[in-house]
């Protein structure tokens, strides 16, 4: 049903004329599943007729040898470079390949902890694991390797080699190869070098915002993304223009779940003290109606339907703009009041909604300025639709070669199997 739903509701948007204009699902209505026949992990869902072109680009490249069609390592360098962190991911595998992929694969035997002054016999696997000569025991030179590998792992740095850190020196270098290059195939659907004059790129897996202009990234900022048991998608949608001083529609399962019962144990006081207003209709017929009208034992029980939305102003969790990338889904990007969760570590903790660190500069960069609006909600279509390309990053590259992160939504593993298949020897490459 959910697909069937997906489908028919992709091919009106594509067929309507007026297709340009569509803002999404009509008000109150339940977003919709990502279809079964898109594998997260890897694809995209194409959302605007406009990426078309995009998504059957994606389809015309299957796996396949994916070596050989994405990489050129006989000659050492890509066969070609389709966007900046695709170029910096190839940089970082050849790096990973030349330093941790050629030490010796040396399975460490699992035990007590391993840490400066050890005489554990397993430290000299250790050492030889590490890439240096047996003998010398859980020296200096050790715990500096150890805490390096830590480092570039994803691992806590401490120089002790504790169970997590046996655990991950034993996947072995063609397990983390496999991690970079499954990173490669997610960089290398992201837009190509000069398809595009400006886009932006949501990482799901560093909760981190990036904007570009003419390839280059231009700005970067913190996100708050879904949690794991809400993914935000991997998704390519068009930023169309931004509702400043918006209403948050409040999802109808927190209607039935929390608001209704929240209305039941304090009185119809709830509603006013929370900033929400209760209303009834469908379209251009919905009229505000007196929350003491309501029976909210019906609304809890799920037998009876009501509208809930909170006014605009500094409590409500849109903030103070929320910017309409129309897509069935119910995903967008949104300023937030809660600025001080963006200092946190863990910050996969949304519906799946992209919540935006500084929505002052992200709003500048779209529009080239603060849009001027009432103090109600102002629809301000943007000149030129933007390109969003929420993707799902598990290695970050730099100059300094690659470092894994955490995989909060289990998309590697899944992904991985798709990629390379069941775990095998990685090839050698140079």
């Amino acid at each position: 049903m959910i697909r069937l739903r997906f489908l028919a509701a992709a091919a009106l948007v594509a067929s309507s004329p007026a297709a340009a204009q569509y803002w999404g699902p009509a008000w109150g209505s339940e977003p919709v599943a990502v279809p079964m026949h898109v594998e997260q992990g890897v694809d995209f869902v194409f959302t605007d007729p406009q990426l078309r072109l995009a998504e059957q680009q994606q389809r015309q490249q299957p796996f396949g040898n994916w070596m050989v069609r994405n990489l050129g390592f006989d000659q050492g360098q890509p066969q070609s470079a389709p966007n900046p962190l695709f170029i910096e991911l190839h940089r970082g595998l050849q790096q990973y390949q030349m330093s941790w992929g050629r030490l010796p694969q040396l399975n460490v035997p699992a035990g007590a902890a391993l840490k400066a002054g050890s005489k554990d016999p397993r430290v000299d696997i250790l050492r030889q694991r590490l890439g240096m000569y047996p003998g010398g025991g859980f020296d200096a030179q050790l715990t500096q390797a150890v805490r390096e590998f830590q480092r570039v792992h994803g691992l806590k740095v401490s120089g002790l080699a504790d169970a997590a850190t046996i655990r991950s020196l034993n996947l072995g270098a063609d397990h983390y190869l496999r991690r970079i290059a499954l990173n490669l195939e997610r960089a290398r659907r992201l837009p190509e070098m000069g398809q595009f004059q400006r886009y932006v790129v949501v990482d799901s897996g560093s909760a981190e915002i990036h904007m570009f202009n003419d390839d280059r990234l231009s700005s970067s900022m913190r996100a708050i993304v879904g949690a794991p048991e809400s993914k935000t998608p991997m998704m390519a949608l068009l930023l169309r223009g931004a509702k400043v001083n918006p209403y948050w529609n409040v999802p109808a399962d927190m209607i039935r779940d929390f608001t209704a019962r929240n209305v039941l144990k304090q009185g119809t006081s709830y509603i006013k003290n929370y900033n929400y207003e209760v209303l009834t209709g469908s379209g251009d017929a919905i009229v505000p109606i007196d929350p003491k009208y309501v029976d909210w034992k019906a609304v809890a029980a799920g037998s009876s339907n009501v509208l809930v939305r909170q006014l605009p102003g500094p409590w409500n969790s849109m903030g103070e703009i929320k910017f309409e990338t129309p897509n069935d889904f119910g995903i967008y990007l949104h300023d937030t009041p809660s600025k001080a969760l963006f200092a946190k570590a863990d910050r996969w903790i949304s519906n799946g909604c992209v919540r935006l660190e500084d929505a002052d500069r992200f709003t500048t960069w779209v529009y080239g300025g603060k849009p001027q609006s009432a103090e109600r909600e102002t629809m301000v279509p943007v000149q030129s639709p933007v390109p969003v390309y929420m993707t799902y990053l598990t290695v970050e590259a730099g100059q300094g070669g690659v470092q894994f992160r955490p995989d909060p939504y289990n998309f590697d593993e899944q992904a991985s199997q798709r990629l390379f298949g069941p775990p095998q020897r990685f090839a050698q490459f140079g």
